[in-house]
């Protein structure tokens, strides 16, 4: 690499959760930019209930629909109890056992997810073994969603479908990374999130013998920024900036996902991929199309948010930019002769 050119050592499966630390939620309110609410009361089929992502819905959700709530386990992860959960593992049961919870509904928002036993890089069978399971389940939830008569399917993706754009984006050769980019992963992690896109646009094409609507939601960064864990570390910390999502503008993503009429792209496929990030300034995920096809507002900015932690890790350490390093000393360029005529 030249002089004085941008440098990174980053790698997308580092930033796969937060190392060391249980996340939580960035206190920002309640949403105030919802849709208005559906002339009937839809039946929702949450799975995950008692997930980290379901505990910043679930106010607005079971406020707004008829939620049938699903689960592993019984309570949240910090032993709180959770009232009417079907605790059920997609893993395990039998289809007749997961029949009765999509009968009726109207959605389905698949949350459900196995956490892994160790990394979720390439290279191990277990990597693979253990992400398997969730493609696995992502397929019962689409099946059984087909043959219930379910309208729409609103399933938990990951920015990580498309986290090997990642180093570019540090190393500034590219500024941003849309939906219509192909999905590339360097991961197990992010693989498994491309195969639920794939396989949620096959039900979405009619081929199974009818239409099920399918959003994916590529979600970024659904927690809190903690400041003390990016000291030292103005990459990581620029790169969690331009992925968060707080958790009103996540409701209201979700929310729009499940009630927006029309999801139909171009050729009529009732197929749409959405990146879950907020209105941030430093942002390279982009939400335009969320904006556009389902009249995604985000209220919140993570530069308004964070502002403390940003001028204490950046600015008063002369870091100004974007995401990526800042370059020092002479950059090089090309010369006007080395350019064809």
């Amino acid at each position: 690499m030249s002089a004085g050119a941008p440098a990174t050592t980053f790698s997308s499966a580092q930033v796969i959760g937060t190392p060391g630390q249980q996340p939580r939620p960035a206190p920002t309110g309640a949403p105030t930019r919802l849709p208005d609410a559906p002339a009937r009361r839809l039946r929702v089929l949450l799975t995950g209930a008692t997930g980290y992502i379901a505990s910043q819905l679930l106010p607005t959700l079971q406020a707004r629909y008829d939620v049938v709530l699903t689960d592993a386990r019984g309570v949240h992860r910090d032993g709180s109890s959770i009232q009417d959960v079907h605790v059920l593992d997609f893993q395990s049961v039998e289809d007749d056992a997961l029949r009765q919870l999509f009968a009726g509904c109207d959605a389905v928002i698949h949350l459900g997810y196995h956490k892994p036993t160790g990394p979720v890089t390439v290279g191990t069978r277990l990597a693979y073994e253990d992400e398997r399971v969730n493609v696995d389940m992502a397929e019962r939830v689409y099946r059984l969603s087909h043959e219930a008569g379910v309208h729409r399917v609103v399933m938990a993706s990951s920015n990580h479908a498309s986290d090997w754009y990642e180093p570019l984006i540090h190393a500034r050769t590219l500024d941003q990374v849309t939906p219509a980019d192909l999905p590339r992963s360097d991961n197990y992690y992010g693989w498994s999130k491309i195969a639920y896109e794939a396989l949620g646009f096959t039900y979405a094409t009619g081929a199974p013998g009818r239409r099920l609507e399918i959003v994916q939601v590529r979600i970024g960064a659904p927690r809190h920024i903690e400041e003390a864990h990016f000291v030292g570390n103005p990459v990581g910390f620029k790169r969690d900036l331009g992925a968060w999502i707080s958790p009103r503008d996540l409701t209201q993503l979700i929310v729009r996902s499940v009630e927006t009429p029309d999801i139909r792209n171009s050729d009529g496929v009732p197929f749409l991929i959405v990146n879950g990030v907020s209105n941030n300034t430093r942002g390279f995920w982009s939400i335009a199309n969320a904006r556009v096809a389902i009249g995604y507002a985000p209220e919140d900015d993570s530069e308004v948010f964070y502002a403390d932690a940003i001028r204490h890790i950046l600015l008063d350490h002369g870091d100004r930019g974007r995401v990526g390093t800042e370059p020092t000393g002479h950059c090089p360029h090309r010369s006007r002769k080395e350019y064809p005529a």
